[in-house]
């Protein structure tokens, strides 16, 4: 029934189990200098939990802590002990970087196989991983986590549709992962090669790293004539593979024996009811490079009531229903509006004002930036203005990693409010 007999622990030892691992995390946290500092200072030790519910007693951690301690500060193991890292995107500023022991590593690959047992994956199915490898979670978490179940891996890549489907042909490719905004583009590039996808042998499809809807993933599921899973990951707690759809596709399972899970009020920091939505706090308790206590992802969900038919244990989170920030996600990447004017300003052509657009295709959320040029540059020769437009789009797409849509106008065309300047513009409908 379960990947690991963990999965459908009672409550009562699954939070036995995570008593044990918040102590002996804390123990290890102990070593960092971040929190050697900042728990010393308050006096705590790994003596003063007893209970999953004294996380309490510990104060948040934040992005801004990562980063102000940028890079070793929160290294918990000498720097023999590490054998990769990943980081945020960005070439600008100070970046989010994680590290990894193997035990990291090992235990991140269980988890992402556990997820994808969890869909109805198995040892010897053939997987397609068609997400971007790299300093991205996404493509390296989803391999190891595929081994380890022992399917099969393609490392296809992000992109290059025509390559994609000769491998999804050649092999007889079982599941693939896939960011939603591609999937989407997949199958309009097999209705355009008059290919039917119920002639492909897939049955699965794992999407995430994006924001996406309900309606999305149907549309998903009806073009390409598969089942799409949701998941939920951040590269503070791994990357993929914190919390997975089961083949219920009813909420994704958070694996509480390697993460204790909060969902807060964003404004006051204390717990929300059961049910209600708020934003989610999540502390590891498997990692021993560098563990993270009570980290607030500015991510919005809720946790669903009630067991789930599959029956594990683990509680469920709904989808991610906004952020709690200025944070944007798009096409997987998380964006920044301060990247985008940290590109923008280091080039002489560019005028101080600028405005981001957030606007869907079809159910997908895209991004374009207007820019204003200075005068002695937005000139009437079209091949100039064409040159620039593609040197500032390469220029945005190297510091965010996702290609937005540039328009040129005018020196003061864009309008201006009379207090702080409104630089995010989101045109997407609500619900």
């Amino acid at each position: 029934m379960y990947y690991e007999a963990a999965e459908g622990l009672a409550r009562e030892s699954l939070e036995r189990l995570q008593t044990e691992r918040l102590k002996r995390t804390i123990a290890t946290c102990l070593r960092s200098q971040f929190y050697s500092s900042r728990l010393g200072a308050l006096g705590l030790s790994p003596d003063d939990f007893n209970s999953p519910d004294d996380i309490r007693k510990l104060p948040f951690t934040t992005k801004d802590d990562l980063r102000g301690n940028y890079p070793y500060g929160l290294l918990c193991q000498p720097m023999d002990q590490y054998v990769r890292l990943h980081a945020s995107s960005g070439t600008t500023g100070t970046p989010t970087a994680i590290f990894y022991t193997q035990n990291d590593i090992d235990s991140w690959a269980g988890l992402v196989a556990r997820c994808m047992y969890a869909v109805g994956l198995r040892k010897g199915d053939v997987f397609q991983n068609m997400s971007g490898y790299g300093l991205f979670t996404g493509g390296l978490g989803i391999h190891y986590g595929a081994e380890r179940l022992g399917l099969l891996t393609v490392p296809a890549g992000a992109g290059n549709s025509k390559r994609q489907l000769k491998l999804l042909r050649d092999f007889h490719v079982d599941g693939v992962h896939i960011i939603p905004s591609y999937a989407l583009h997949f199958a309009s590039f097999l209705k355009q090669e008059g290919i039917d996808p119920t002639s492909l042998n897939w049955r699965f499809a794992l999407i995430g790293a994006e924001p996406h809807t309900e309606e999305a993933r149907q549309r998903i599921q009806e073009l390409l004539g598969l089942k799409a899973y949701n998941s939920y990951g951040l590269t503070e707690m791994n990357g993929p593979g914190v919390a997975f759809e089961c083949e219920k596709q009813a909420g994704m399972h958070v694996w509480e024996d390697a993460y204790i899970v909060e969902i807060i009020n964003p404004d006051t920091g204390e717990h929300v009811a059961e049910g209600e939505v708020g934003e989610l706090v999540m502390t590891t308790l498997c990692r021993t490079g560098m563990p993270i206590l009570r980290y607030r992802t500015r991510d919005l969900t809720r946790f669903i009531p009630g067991a789930c038919e599959c029956s594990r244990t683990h509680r469920r989170l709904d989808r991610i229903t906004g952020r709690a920030d200025d944070m944007l996600i798009i096409k997987g990447c998380n964006i920044y509006p301060m990247q985008v004017e940290q590109a923008l300003m280091s080039m002489p052509e560019v005028a101080q004002n600028y405005v981001i657009e957030l606007f869907k295709e079809g159910e997908m959320d895209q991004l374009r930036v207007k820019v204003e040029i200075k005068e002695d540059y937005f000139v009437e020769d079209m091949r100039a203005l064409t040159s620039l437009q593609k040197k500032i789009t390469a220029r945005l797409r190297d510091e965010i990693l996702v290609t937005p849509r540039v328009e040129l106008v005018q020196h003061d065309s864009i309008p201006k409010s009379e207090g702080k300047a409104v630089r995010v513009v989101d045109l997407r409908e609500k619900p």
